[in-house]
């Protein structure tokens, strides 16, 4: 089968395509005829060892797929061949074929396509599991999203409007703003022509927010933490712009607001019930019409090093997926 192959700790143009032997469902396995596998910024940290885990070389990047099963391993009762799924394989998504744990596999109703289906996991789930288990939400509040265009940012938007928030989402164009609002944003704030602290000060009237939703870093960043309401909750999600900000803790105490760490991966090693209870519900939702994997670009396999270029230069309006 053809994948995408990452031989040493390089810049993304190093992957290479080639021929690779097809893996087959073990134990407690399942094999998945990829349909879609889709393209997250820590695929490009990963691959230039810069993410928290560096995998063992050569290996196969890609975190999340949708597809069909072709193959059931010896123990698997719950999933059958045919069957349309998602699933979070860690590794090897950017390939014809993947074996998974049955664990970390999802079967999806006929109504969600599976193009969109494969960019659920990571965006979708990370916002999910960030807004519910970890700032527990509350309908009526208020969230703040930066980054509101992007994959995750754009799930943030839609996830926080389905619980009942009032949604302030920050992008960088009046473009990217444009497609946030029609994603359920609320209120929009287009941050290279607008002051974020003293926009959102004065939209909320001096109280602040009472969620960030920050995936951003750097100077957006240290923008959040002015704008907390008391007993806030700033979500730390990611560093899309690079620069991992230091935090001066001071202003944590004297605001009586919580920065909250999200790391998706490890909640869904944790606390796996608590996992697929939320993907049950996001499937529920997605068939409600209430969230939508918005694909921005799908690429061929061949050219993964695009998509995850596109990725990474934060053009993207939604989510790029790579169809095998």
């Amino acid at each position: 089968m053809k994948a995408i192959l990452c031989k040493s700790f390089a810049p993304v143009s190093e992957l290479v395509y080639e021929e690779v032997d097809t893996p087959s469902a073990g134990k407690g396995e399942v094999l998945i005829d990829v349909v879609a596998a889709g393209v997250n910024f820590p695929d490009s940290l990963l691959v230039q060892g810069l993410y928290q885990m560096k995998p063992e070389l050569p290996f196969i990047p890609g975190t999340e797929v949708s597809g069909t099963i072709s193959q059931v391993g010896e123990g698997v009762s719950n999933l059958t061949v045919g069957m349309k799924v998602i699933a979070m394989c860690q590794l090897g998504g950017y390939a014809q074929k993947v074996a998974v744990p049955y664990m970390q596999v999802m079967p999806i109703p006929d109504a969600i396509p599976l193009q969109e289906a494969s960019g659920l996991l990571t965006a979708h789930a990370t916002a999910h599991h960030a807004l519910k288990q970890r700032a527990h939400l509350q309908s009526g509040e208020t969230l703040l999203v930066t980054g509101a265009a992007g994959g995750t940012g754009l799930a943030a938007v839609q996830i926080g409007k389905t619980m009942g928030a009032t949604v302030i989402a920050v992008c960088s164009s009046d473009e990217k703003c444009k497609v946030a609002k029609q994603n359920g944003a609320d209120i929009t704030i287009n941050h290279s022509q607008q002051d974020l602290k003293e926009t959102v000060k004065a939209l909320t009237k001096g109280k602040g927010v009472d969620v960030v939703y920050e995936c951003v870093g750097g100077d957006t960043f240290h923008a959040c933490t002015r704008v907390m309401a008391w007993s806030g909750r700033l979500l730390v999600i990611g560093f899309a712009g690079g620069d991992i900000p230091k935090f001066p803790v001071n202003l944590a105490l004297v605001k009586g607001f919580s920065v909250v760490g999200v790391f998706w991966g490890s909640f869904t090693q944790h606390q796996p019930q608590d996992f697929m209870m939320n993907m049950k519900e996001l499937v529920t939702w997605y068939t409600q019409g209430k969230v939508k994997v918005v694909v921005d670009e799908a690429f061929s396999l061949a050219n993964a090093v695009d998509a995850i270029n596109k990725v990474t230069s934060r053009l993207v309006k939604g989510k790029v997926i790579l169809l095998p």
